[in-house]
């Protein structure tokens, strides 16, 4: 069966953002299946849009910010 996004649930959402990027870190749920963490990476383009990037490695400093975020999400994913 495909992907369908009608059956894509976000539970919890929440970012943290720099004057180049966005990190964002939420949970979902697909088909009312098991609820999952997702970190995603957004890069601020010179039009000041955000565009996905891919979140490969983090700095202190981006690990440090979306901690508390992902420590919130848990208490989502009961």
């Amino acid at each position: 069966m495909p992907y369908n996004p009608s059956l894509d649930e976000c539970i919890f959402q929440k970012s943290w953002e720099n004057d180049v990027e966005r990190l964002t870190v939420g949970v979902h749920s697909y088909n009312k299946g098991t609820k999952k963490l997702q970190i995603t990476r957004e890069n601020k383009s010179a039009d000041g849009e955000y565009r996905f990037a891919k979140l490969g490695r983090m700095s202190k400093e981006e690990v440090e910010a979306i901690l508390p975020l992902i420590q919130e999400s848990t208490k989502h994913m009961d």
